[in-house]
């Protein structure tokens, strides 16, 4: 209930898939699917539920995001800034059931994105509306976790998902349609919602008493249609969420130090709507259909170091580097004007200090570097070709408690 009724707000860091889940994995740029601190690191790996014992955690993270384009045609440049900050609940509950099985349930945002421009001609046409986009994606994952013996742990979550979308001043792309006469499924139209689910499983193991590792696997998520937008997304307003896994290793390197190396993979390519080119090329048909037009992202893999440093018996301080593969080439700014998921590189600080009350206070900070593509003007059908690029920041701060 409480998962359903927070606000959810939009993000933009690996593609579309949050940094990381949980504010101490994010005070480490996400890293961390082979070390679990709290029942939030559910998210990244369902074995972690099992170490939490009784326990619930809640967050919030302030996301600010700094969005451009210039459009090619008349060298124009406009901000997407016109919604300018987010703010993006988290929560985590774990019950042990015995010395080795726990269940819980995690609370979180997948992931995201919004732009919001002053009227652009070459999008919004006559109209004069904003041109821009609002997604956002809940997750509630229901989890089990069990310790198969004193070496490994195995967890399963079912993951139920809300996503909405609302797109504005689009009116120019009604030429790319099925009926050019209409824009009724293309803009305007107001927020529309999918539902759907998937699953993911992750292993938790001990390989030295200094090295530990971890596993996580999500499934391609299967979500019902956006009906609003069948004339945008392909495949009638297809909009599945990506199949992705995460592996990992823990390095203890001193009694104080800990050293986290992720690698990620959200296969971006599963899915039309986000993976079809959105040039006029062979086999590019019109929006909404099978073959339509989509964002042309490609496949992304993700690289994550992190770091936590026992400063003394209440305070652990942490610091974390990612970067990885952006997804849009120069061939697909058109589209991604609206949506320009450029970013690359993330540096991260957190902490977490251990209250009286034995309860914990955790906060971290995130600066994602400003990254550009340069969209190219001689790509078929995309007289709308921009420059785009973005930077972020982002401080988040949460509670957790053991009962």
């Amino acid at each position: 209930v409480a998962g359903l009724m927070a606000p959810i707000s939009a993000m933009a860091t690996n593609g579309y898939f949050s940094l990381g889940y949980g504010t101490k994995h994010k005070g480490m740029a996400g890293a961390g699917v082979a070390a679990p601190q709290s029942t939030i690191s559910t998210a990244t790996n369902p074995a972690a539920m099992q170490s939490q014992g009784n326990r619930v955690d809640f967050g919030v993270e302030y996301f600010k995001p700094n969005r451009t384009a210039v459009t090619r045609s008349n060298n124009t440049s406009y901000s997407g800034n016109g919604d300018s900050a987010f703010f993006i609940p988290e929560f985590g509950y774990s019950r042990t059931l015995s010395d080795s099985q726990s269940v819980g349930v995690v609370v979180y945002g997948n992931g995201g994105m919004n732009t919001k421009y002053s009227s652009i001609p070459q999008y919004a046409g006559a109209s004069g509306n904003p041109t821009g986009i609002n997604m956002a994606q809940l997750f509630i994952a229901p989890t089990f976790s069990m310790k198969i013996n004193d070496k490994n742990t195995f967890g399963v979550s079912l993951n139920l998902i809300y996503q909405t979308f609302e797109a504005t001043g689009l009116e120019g792309f009604a030429g790319f349609t099925a009926d050019p006469t209409t824009t009724t499924n293309l803009t305007g139209m107001g927020k529309d919602t999918s539902t759907g689910w998937s699953v993911k499983v992750g292993w938790l193991g001990q390989l030295t008493d200094s090295l530990s590792a971890g596993f996580a696997y999500q499934s391609k998520s299967n979500m019902s249609e956006f009906s609003k937008y069948k004339e945008l997304f392909a495949q009638n307003g297809g909009f599945d969420i990506p199949s992705n896994w995460t592996a990992g290793l823990k390095f203890k390197a001193t009694s104080a130090l800990n050293v986290m190396f992720d690698v990620q993979q959200i296969n971006y390519s599963e899915i039309a709507s986000i993976a079809n080119p959105n040039g006029s090329g062979a086999g590019t048909g019109v929006l909404g259909a099978s073959n339509g037009r989509g964002f042309g992202w490609n496949d992304m893999t993700v690289y994550k170091l992190g770091m936590d440093y026992q400063l003394d018996n209440d305070l652990v301080v942490r610091a974390g580097y990612s970067t990885g593969n952006q997804p849009i080439g120069s061939n697909d700014t058109a589209f991604n004007l609206i949506a320009p998921a450029v970013i690359k590189d993330h540096v991260t600080l957190g902490a977490t200090w251990t209250l009286a009350n034995r309860s914990e206070l955790s906060a971290y900070y995130m600066h994602a570097f400003e990254n550009e593509v340069i969209g190219n003007t001689n790509t078929p059908g995309t007289s709308g070709a921009a420059n785009i690029k973005m930077d972020q920041d982002a401080l988040g701060v949460a509670y957790g408690w053991k009962f």
